[in-house]
């Protein structure tokens, strides 16, 4: 039996972070229900992955700004 999967829409924007043995991708994407930011982790070919919809991701920046600034103080 033969399944044929539905077409990936391509990244709106992508970026790529590499940090040691560790590979970032950022991808903002669009499907039928509206626009969102795909979070990849890849280590060594084992992916992970996290959709995040676009209405949180000035909240999720924020919230990555106050780790940031609290980790610069230690």
């Amino acid at each position: 039996m033969h399944y044929q999967q539905a077409p990936q829409n391509p990244p709106i924007a992508t970026e790529k972070i590499a940090i040691d043995r560790k590979i970032f991708f950022l991808d903002l994407k669009e499907n039928n229900r509206g626009r969102f930011l795909k979070i990849t982790e890849d280590v060594g070919g084992r992916r992970d992955t996290i959709m995040m919809p676009i209405p949180a991701l000035a909240e999720f920046i924020e919230a990555l700004s106050r780790l940031a600034e609290f980790e610069a103080k230690l």
